[in-house]
């Protein structure tokens, strides 16, 4: 079994290739999007990692993990949609009780 996480690759605004880890993606029927968390695969193995949650590209199914993204990520720009987005980090990274 593999244990790597699954990376993506993004382009920031000055061209630069950045490669990330996926958290996990995950669906909201609210909101009718699916989103993904990451996180800059070189802050793996840091005391603190930076994490990122953008909106998938509608058509996009987070439960498929070998779906193409076909599209540009989304920012996630309402505060009400974030709240949730967090609420779901939290409850991620709760450990079980």
């Amino acid at each position: 079994m593999n244990n790597e996480p699954e990376q993506i690759t993004l382009i920031d605004e000055d061209g630069n290739e950045i490669l990330y880890n996926e958290l996990f993606t995950f669906e909201s029927p609210t909101y009718n999007r699916s989103y993904i968390l990451m996180y800059p695969a070189s802050d793996e193995g840091n005391e603190s990692i930076n994490i990122e949650a953008y909106a998938l590209p509608a058509g996009t199914d987070a439960s498929d993990p070998d779906a193409p993204v076909d599209g540009d990520l989304e920012p996630i720009e309402d505060d009400q949609e974030w709240e949730m987005v967090q609420e779901t980090l939290n409850t991620f990274l709760e450990p079980n009780e």
